[in-house]
């Protein structure tokens, strides 16, 4: 629940931020929709343009030159740059394939959840189903399910 998270940042005085493609800006708009979530939320870039994941996010240009946006590596240095660049304890990035159509051959339901924070990167990859709704709303639920562990 998201209650229970953003109570649990609370507790820990931790803040965290977000770097969103597919999902563009629903996470953000999730951890809001809890009162005194302003006391843990530092921000977010919503980065659905590739060229936007490197220039606000700073991810790899190279990487996405040869990888394309929708891979582990991209998320993770999304998550890195939000944590950064807005000056959290806790990054969260996401890139993926929300559908009805494949993108750059990659299946629609492929997602890649990141979390960044003092111990380091988490990154998980989601094979999600459903319609483009259902796609992102999985994400966002996975992420804040990864940031849950990662604060254990």
């Amino acid at each position: 629940m998201t209650a229970d998270l953003v109570r649990r940042l609370r507790e820990l005085g931790q803040t965290v931020a977000t770097a969103e493609s597919l999902t563009a800006g629903m996470v953000a708009a999730e951890l809001t929709s809890v009162p005194g979530s302003s006391a843990v939320l530092r921000g977010g870039l919503i980065v659905y343009a590739t060229e936007l994941k490197a220039q606000l996010a700073g991810v790899d240009r190279q990487l996405l030159a040869e990888h394309g946006a929708v891979h582990p590596d991209v998320a993770a240095q999304l998550a890195q740059g939000a944590r950064e660049r807005c000056g959290a304890t806790w990054g969260l990035g996401l890139t993926g394939v929300a559908g009805p159509d494949p993108q750059d051959g990659i299946a629609p339901g492929t997602v890649y959840v990141a979390v960044a924070g003092p111990p380091g990167v988490e990154v998980r990859r989601l094979g999600l189903s459903g319609d483009r709704q259902d796609i992102r709303t999985g994400s966002v639920a996975a992420v804040l399910e990864l940031l849950r562990e990662c604060l254990r």
